[in-house]
């Protein structure tokens, strides 16, 4: 008789309606040692448990162990206790069952549903076993999602982890209580803004002090905290971190939630504007009191400065990043001239990223004699030019004009988010943010204008742009605009080793030039 390294599938999760007592991790487990018991033949190699995790998808991190030991073949049998267990989403447990598994030679067994791949092909009601449970999912989907709304409506926390500042009630994990050493802490950074530093300012002090950031301290607490929205090295204050603090509305006793939604159970959560946020007063004790939290909130608006982008605008804006550590590079104006730093660096020191930079004029004149060495490798420029106004393929095997368009409208939406997910993290200053939005959005304007406009002007004017103008009369491009850089370029990684890396629109890899 044949005998099977067996895994142990075990699953429980509230918001999918699991029942306490029945489908508890403890029951399961007792069946699954029992139906072993019965079956000599099944050996356990270990049991694999995943406590808290819905149904509705397979990212889950004992599962996704258990897929690793299967495709190196230390299991080649699961047991289950029934299928909602496995799964609840019956595209995706029917693509394990009929497709995964057989490929593999694993034999999958769950004991209530009486499935069993070695005794032949499935039950022709298993579909539908899988269509119920994936129904029920949603179902319950819905009604946790309206239990929810109308607990924060009640002004009642359902957070898994309370705002800086604050802990659960242990009495009442719905009402929060403060937490004195992190409360001191949002007080001090209250303070220090009215004394009149800027967020920055406050940031590279508590840096400075060695005060662990909100989310370091959760894990330094013993929580298992993870925030979405940083990068996975970033343990410091930042001027994002503080300029949250400076707006939430929980320090001054007010329940500040709602702040996204998800459209349904596998729908990819949208932030909402705040004036949709749930806001309900005077639910839990206050840090801050109501005329220091209207004062902070007047000097805040009091310092932020609308600035033209015209006096600051750099064709490079948007597109470099530090290749250390992944951030934006930041501009810094100096009596030799415009530059570009790590903004890592530049914020938070030497312990974030190291110190290098590029100077304006260095960066322009690599990239203008690296777009014109590979404009001169493109052959005929008269016939390049024709071909690529008049939406033929180039020479070079590259995309139509219209497609090429199309192709930097997009990019220029992912730099707009970029710029906001930069500002949020405190790389850009609000007059910069603003400010290069202005200037994306100009931009996709015109490029919209010009898609439309592609079809009436390739006929009459094949030489219309600008930038093909100057290559004809010149042979080559002798100065960058930000449109010519947003149609050519997708991303430019500056090296602490004075290397840069640039990555075209129009290239499959990228090229490593020394600064």
């Amino acid at each position: 008789m044949r005998t099977w390294n067996t895994a142990g599938y075990l699953r429980l999760s509230r918001e999918d309606g699991d029942k306490s007592e029945s489908d508890s991790i403890a029951h399961q487990r007792r069946l699954l040692e029992q139906y072993l018991a019965e079956h000599p033949e099944l050996r356990l190699i270990d049991f694999y448990q995943d406590d808290g995790y819905t149904g509705t998808h397979f990212d889950r991190p004992s599962f996704r162990r258990m897929e690793e030991d299967m495709a190196a073949g230390i299991i080649d049998c699961i047991l289950v206790k029934d299928l909602s267990r496995f799964g609840r989403d019956y595209i995706e447990v029917g693509r394990y069952l009929e497709k995964e598994f057989p490929a593999r030679g694993v034999r999958f067994i769950a004991v209530n549903d009486g499935v069993d791949s070695e005794q032949g092909r499935y039950d022709m009601l298993l579909p539908i076993k899988n269509l119920f449970n994936t129904q029920y999912a949603k179902d319950i989907s819905d009604k946790v999602r309206s239990t929810i709304r109308s607990k924060q409506r009640r002004g009642e926390f359902i957070g898994a982890f309370p705002s800086y500042g604050y802990r659960k009630d242990p009495r009442n994990h719905n009402h929060l209580e403060i937490d004195p050493p992190a409360a001191c802490v949002v007080q001090r950074i209250f303070d220090l803004c009215e004394a009149g530093l800027g967020q920055l300012k406050i940031a590279k002090t508590l840096n400075a002090e060695h005060i662990p950031s909100p989310s370091e301290y959760k894990r330094l607490s013993g929580e298992r905290y993870h925030n979405g929205r940083r990068m996975d090295q970033t343990t410091y204050w930042t001027y994002a971190t503080v300029h949250r603090i400076l707006q939430n509305q929980m320090y001054l006793g007010n329940m500040e939630q709602g702040r996204s939604e998800r459209p349904g159970m596998h729908g990819k959560a949208r932030q909402r504007q705040r004036a949709e946020w749930i806001v309900v007063p005077g639910t839990h004790e206050p840090i801050i009191s109501r005329e220091q939290w209207e004062r902070v909130q007047s000097l805040l608006q009091k310092r932020t400065r609308q600035l033209s982008f015209e006096q600051n605008q750099s064709p490079f804006a948007g597109f470099l990043r530090c290749g250390a550590c992944g951030r934006a590079m930041v501009k810094t104006r100096r009596p030799g001239g415009l530059s570009y730093s790590c903004g890592s660096y530049k914020r938070y020191g030497p312990t974030v990223c190291t110190r290098h930079s590029i100077s304006h004029a260095v960066l322009e004149q690599i990239v203008l004699e690296d777009l014109n060495r590979l404009l001169s490798s493109a052959g005929d420029l008269n016939i390049l030019a024709q071909r690529s106004v008049a939406g033929l393929p180039h020479s070079s095997g590259g995309p139509p004009e219209g497609e090429r368009l199309e192709s930097a409208l997009q990019r220029l939406r992912r730099l707009k988010k970029s710029a906001y997910e930069d500002y949020r993290d405190g790389l850009l200053s609000r007059v910069d943010y603003l400010a290069y939005q202005a200037d994306y959005e100009a931009q996709i304007q015109a490029l919209t204008r010009q898609l439309a406009q592609l079809a009436r002007e390739q006929k009459d004017d094949p030489l219309r742009r600008p930038w093909v103008d100057a290559l004809l009369r010149q042979g080559k491009l002798t100065e960058l605009d930000r449109v010519t850089v947003a149609e050519t370029i997708r991303e430019i990684r500056v090296f602490p080793d004075h290397q840069l890396e640039i990555t075209y629109t129009f290239a499959d890899d990228a090229g490593l030039l020394s600064g």
